[in-house]
């Protein structure tokens, strides 16, 4: 299971990592340590040992003063692990849970799959992506706290969803499952689609082998898709990276001393196509670290919204017990040094909206026609399908869709009139059009507006609109 609450939590805890393994810590430099001060914490273990009114545990002790040593750092990606969450902590990073295989969104009144793992538990119980979760082992998801369906492999968990009004039930059985980081599609006109979720161990190997397919079908040009991509293993950023330019300069790192050092690539290959890159406020670590290499070495341009603004290494220290400590070492900045921790990388062109993004990416990347169908769940572009969806409204005999999605496809901008109440869109050529909520040529619903068709088409006679009653789904394009 992937959300935006689930990421959310992630990136305060494990996943938002760029990561680099150390060697254990000397004998030498442990030697170093103050001896009085290390007397100083055996000497209260053995006074709580002793004399604690309800008696305490050495262990936790233990794990208490190394957990308070760590916190004091008030770091937020340093983090100390016992073997049992080492482990754990690898799998996370390599893409590796235990689960049924979507990909869920929250909206305000509801939760839906918004995609489906291939030969997932998922995929062979029958559910479908844009399904809506109603129950979740008999519980109303409103009820529930959110990770119901993690579990055991083997296990089972009951859904109940509704799938065009008719209401269905699944059981799925739990499984592990092992997530390829890299996914890609020929789109239109030669153009690349290249999903990169996360940064394993190894993601390099599977980008170059998807790159090397994506050349032999033809390829003209690239959309990288870094939406929700949490991080990594920098090493895997690093490889990735010389996929796309031969020589220069990745990145600038520093440690305490802090001496700017270049990262450098030196037998890269030139990527020779045009680039756009895909970003959003989960783009977070080795993601903003290939971004911003991409960007400042002017060989793509970035669309989406900012960035989440980390850029801090972790090193992997293995302990002499089995247990690990990941310790922030190093900073990293862009190679025209900007320091973006905290602040994100800003795109190029920012645009709102998952599927206004991907509308814009594609057509800065060569798509010269595009067709848009789904639902309010949903999203196919020229028959293939997406995560997103069109923003399908239906009050009566009024049909409406989001704002952002149609902005995108007449390549202009949406802004919203609060005083007014009234969605503006304003052409290429700079002209502003507005749609009021009071004549229903527009919607607010939480937080998104919507226009009617026929009001659109009016004044933007180029889109082209159909709505199929029976599949409940909406055709858009521009000629």
């Amino acid at each position: 299971m992937k959300s935006n609450k689930v990421i959310s939590a992630l990136l305060g805890s494990c996943l938002a990592l760029s990561l680099t393994f150390a060697p254990v810590v000397s004998a030498a430099d442990a030697a170093q340590a103050s001896t009085d001060n290390r007397d100083l914490i055996n000497e209260v273990m053995n006074i709580l040992e002793n004399y604690n009114l309800s008696g305490v545990d050495k262990d936790t002790l233990i794990r208490g003063a190394i957990d308070g040593m760590v916190n004091t750092l008030d770091d937020p990606y340093s983090q100390y692990f016992n073997t049992e969450e080492a482990a754990q902590f690898e799998h996370d990073v390599d893409l590796e849970y235990v689960g049924i295989g979507v990909r869920l969104q929250y909206t305000a009144t509801e939760l839906y799959i918004e995609d489906i793992t291939p030969g997932s538990p998922a995929e062979r119980a029958g559910l479908k992506r844009g399904d809506t979760i109603v129950k979740i082992n008999g519980i109303p998801v409103e009820e529930t706290e959110g990770d119901e369906l993690s579990g055991a492999a083997g296990t089972k968990v009951t859904l109940q969803v509704v799938r065009n009004g008719v209401s269905k039930s699944f059981r799925v059985t739990r499984n592990e499952i092992s997530s390829t980081s890299v996914t890609g599609t020929i789109v239109g006109q030669k153009i690349a689609y290249i999903t990169l979720s996360g940064f394993t161990q190894n993601s390099d190997e599977e980008f170059a082998a998807m790159l090397k397919k994506m050349r032999a079908a033809g390829m003209k040009s690239m959309v990288l898709d870094l939406r929700d991509n949490l991080g990594g293993y920098m090493d895997s950023a690093y490889n990735i990276t010389s996929n796309f330019m031969d020589k220069g300069i990745m990145m600038y790192t520093s440690d305490q001393t802090g001496a700017l050092t270049p990262v450098t690539i030196t037998s890269g290959s030139k990527i020779g196509v045009p680039v756009v890159i895909l970003t959003n406020e989960y783009t977070a670590s080795a993601s903003e670290a290939l971004t911003g290499a991409l960007r400042d070495n002017k060989l793509a341009t970035v669309v989406g919204t900012r960035s989440f603004g980390k850029a801090r290494i972790q090193s992997l220290l293995p302990m002499s017990n089995g247990d690990m400590l990941k310790l922030t070492t190093q900073k990293y900045l862009t190679p025209n040094k900007e320091d973006f921790n905290h602040i994100g990388l800003a795109p190029d062109i920012e645009v709102k909206g998952k599927t206004a993004q991907l509308i814009t990416a594609l057509q800065i990347a060569g798509m010269k026609s595009i067709e848009v169908s789904g639902d309010h769940h949903i999203l196919n572009v020229n028959g293939v399908a997406f995560a997103g969806n069109v923003g399908l409204i239906k009050q009566g005999d009024k049909t409406y869709a989001s704002s952002l999605v149609l902005g995108a496809l007449i390549e202009g901008d949406i802004t919203w009139d609060a005083k007014n109440k009234k969605v503006i869109v304003t052409n290429g050529a700079g002209k502003a059009t507005g749609f009021t909520l009071s004549s229903k040529e527009a919607l607010s619903q939480n937080g998104e507006t919507f226009i009617e068709l026929n009001a659109f088409k009016k004044k933007f006679p180029a889109l082209v609109w159909s709505y199929n009653a029976t599949q409940k789904q909406l055709k858009l394009s521009v000629k």
